[in-house]
């Protein structure tokens, strides 16, 4: 799959964002998709996933502000984010993983990466 994000960018604290990722339509529900951020000098980590059949899970810090869902019209994964924090800034993936089920924020898999699209919060 080629996955390409679109969004992000700079914001005050406490603002929203909306990032984009464009996936083939297949994937929507053949694939675990899942929302990765990297902020300096750390690893990534999983902050909003989405399964097959539409069950989400959320990274603790983000739950009740990030809002992650797949709009068929448009053949994208969406994550809209809200109250943002400084620690929100971050480089935001988003990530595909054939097979749609044991999908969560900690999956352990073999991902195909967006580009990524950064967020910045001060």
């Amino acid at each position: 799959v080629q996955l390409v994000e679109s969004g992000g960018g700079s914001v005050k604290v406490g603002g929203s964002l909306g990032l984009s990722c464009q996936v083939p339509g297949y994937a929507l529900t053949t694939h675990c998709l899942v929302w990765f951020r990297q902020r300096s000098g750390q690893e990534k980590e999983g902050v909003a996933a989405i399964d097959g059949g539409g069950t989400t899970t959320y990274e603790d810090s983000v739950r009740g502000r990030f809002r992650i869902w797949k709009n068929d019209a448009a053949n994208s994964l969406d994550l809209q984010t809200a109250n943002l924090r400084v620690d929100d800034t971050a480089t935001y993936y988003c990530a595909a993983s054939p097979g749609p089920y044991d999908c969560t924020v900690d999956t352990v898999r073999d991902w195909t990466w967006g580009q990524g699209t950064q967020v910045t919060v001060s």
